[in-house]
């Protein structure tokens, strides 16, 4: 029998390949981020245990009741000093940034941008 064929997407190909170079350690996990339309979403990931340390979002951010009324970057910027709460109590001072499929610009420059600021070595 032959093997299916599965194409890839191009922007399936851009994260695979941002991927194959980076990868979270205990001392220096991954933080990968995922936009969507409406929303940022950010987990930072230690891929040798294969386990999601700390976690934030705009939908986790309204629920703990902060009010997001600000553009997309605005929102983000927000989402990350959540992120960075969660860090600090880990005592996770160093980061690796996974931008996936994304450019570095808008919404994930400002994410980087906010958690240097705070004090997280990105």
């Amino acid at each position: 029998m032959q093997k299916i064929k599965q194409n890839l997407t191009l922007a399936e190909k851009r994260a695979r390949r941002v991927r194959s170079k980076i990868s979270g350690t205990a001392e220096r996990p991954r933080l990968t981020v995922f936009r969507s339309n409406k929303y940022t979403y950010l987990q930072v990931i230690d891929d040798q245990a294969g386990k999601t340390l700390a976690a934030a979002s705009d939908v986790s951010v309204k629920k703990a009741g902060v009010k997001l009324d600000g553009k997309k970057m605005e929102n983000a910027v927000v989402v990350a000093q959540e992120l960075f709460k969660q860090l600090k109590t880990k005592k996770i001072s160093a980061i690796r940034f996974d931008r996936g499929s994304y450019r570095y610009h808008g919404r994930l420059k400002a994410v980087a941008d906010a958690l240097r600021e705070a004090g997280i070595e990105v």
